[in-house]
């Protein structure tokens, strides 16, 4: 993409979640840092805890040409797309025909993420190392019998499409998952995202988290990742967008992350995908490619790549950036050759845990029973333990002072008051010069919060500690 003269430099985030506002909050803390030239802030749809706490201005949009006509407006230079569906749905691709920087991959290669059979496929081409599978549709459920019975227990399965992390579904019985295959195939479960399902075998190990950003021509690889999937302590309950997360630089465990496994990573999975993507694609894959890593005996194997930043790992890996944030995803989004020392990481650790609504993860029938409690007000207790509802941002900086910082994932701001809604609402995210102390300020940040129904995992890190 040719350079542009930028006169102000304000910058786009797509999604209003977590995740964007992370991305968001370490903008506006390096600009107080004076890190970078950071004019404004801009969230479409609005996060109304970025427009209340960082100063961020909102946007709304029916299409792209809206949208366009929108950044045109705003003198945008910059668009970071958070969530899976707008890429996938080509949004990558069009602003970037406009010639509108844009940190996201096209459109053909979200397809990695869209169609896990697509990825499964793309992949076993290359040799990368992933659980042996097959692909079924209703048309071929006759089949899936046969492969069921030669898996050993417990049998996963993946709706094809996007399913907002939710899609997986790993069972203990073999007669279970011939019956939820079938609700899957016919739609009744995911959707249509589940009308085509991977059927693979179940690999024994633990997760990682692996990210890279991309220009196009090479990729720098992030801080090792593990995050929590299921819904209740000791990985037990239904899988869920993510429960909690924790890295770090220098800290993460020698014994679930060393420098053999990340060659063995690098060597197996992430450059020959890197090599094919920007072989197949004239742009290059240029963002931010997620690795969900299962590690067997030592072993790296692909469970699943994913086009853009996880959440909630997203939220412990922003605030380790040392390097201005701006400057790098400018310079991705460019295709600018990076020297890779230029990606300064704090020697700091991170941990986040995700407070959610008392309906989350929950059945829509099991859900009725929390009817109309949210949203609900949010209350945080300062160190001194006086009771506060209305809250601006000086006294936000005071409850939060060394310990972290809260991410404020969905919420709505009413009569300057918080109120949590139905879902993950806020995450806790603990900073420390180890594991350990981050865990515990990350939890210390969770007591100070309360509000009706507040669930959350109390377990958060402990494959680290």
């Amino acid at each position: 993409m040719e350079s542009k003269v930028v006169s102000m430099k304000n910058v786009l985030i797509i999604g209003n979640g977590g995740r964007e506002y992370a991305i968001a909050l370490t903008l506006y803390q390096q600009k107080l840092e004076k890190k970078n030239d950071l004019d404004e802030i801009y969230f479409a749809p609005e996060n109304a805890a970025a427009t209340k706490f960082l100063n961020a201005k909102a946007l709304s949009y029916k299409d792209f040409n809206e949208l366009y006509e929108n950044i045109q407006k705003h003198r945008i230079y910059l668009v970071i797309i958070g969530p899976e569906a707008p890429i996938v749905a080509g949004l990558s691709d069009f602003l970037w025909a406009k010639n509108i920087l844009v940190f996201a991959p096209s459109r053909a290669n979200a397809e990695l993420e869209n169609s896990k059979v697509f990825m499964k496929s793309f992949v076993s081409d290359l040799g990368v190392p992933t659980a042996k599978y097959k692909k079924f549709t209703l048309d071929s459920i006759h089949e899936a019998d046969k492969f069921i019975e030669s898996l050993k227990l417990p049998i996963v399965l993946k709706a094809s499409g996007l399913c907002g992390g939710k899609g997986v579904l790993i069972l203990d019985s073999k007669d279970e998952a011939r019956a939820k295959l079938e609700s899957m195939l016919r739609g009744e479960l995911f959707g249509e995202a589940g009308r085509e399902v991977v059927i693979e075998e179940y690999l024994q190990g633990y997760e990682l988290s692996i990210f890279a950003l991309s220009n196009g021509v090479d990729y720098t690889l992030l801080p090792p990742c593990q995050d929590h999937k299921r819904l209740l302590d000791g990985d037990k309950g239904v899988n869920t967008g993510g429960m909690g997360a924790y890295t770090s630089h220098s800290h993460f465990p020698a014994r679930l992350y060393d420098a053999a496994l990340e060659q063995k990573i690098k060597d197996r999975i992430l450059t020959p995908t890197f090599k094919a993507l920007y072989a197949a694609d004239g742009r290059g894959y240029q963002g931010v490619l997620f690795a969900g890593l299962m590690i067997v005996n030592g072993e790296p194997y692909l469970l699943e790549f994913n086009v853009r930043f996880g959440d909630p790992e997203c939220e412990v890996l922003m605030p380790l950036f040392e390097s201005s944030l701006l400057e790098l995803l400018e310079s991705y989004a460019r295709g600018v050759s990076l020297d890779k020392s230029s990606v300064k990481i704090k020697n700091k650790s991170a941990v986040c845990v995700v407070m959610s609504s008392a309906d989350y993860a929950l059945d829509s029938k099991s859900a009725l029973a929390f009817k109309g409690d949210y949203p609900a007000l949010v209350s945080f207790k300062t160190p001194l333990d006086s009771n506060l509802t209305s809250i601006d941002s000086a006294i936000l900086d005071s409850i939060e002072s060394n310990l972290g910082h809260y991410i404020f994932a969905n919420v709505s701001v009413k009569n300057n008051e918080i109120y949590a809604n139905s879902g993950r609402s806020i995450l806790a995210v603990g900073l420390g010069d180890t594991i350990t102390e981050a865990r515990n300020n990350a939890y210390k940040l969770v007591e100070n919060i309360d509000f009706k129904g507040k669930h959350y995992r109390k377990d958060i890190a402990y494959q680290a500690i």
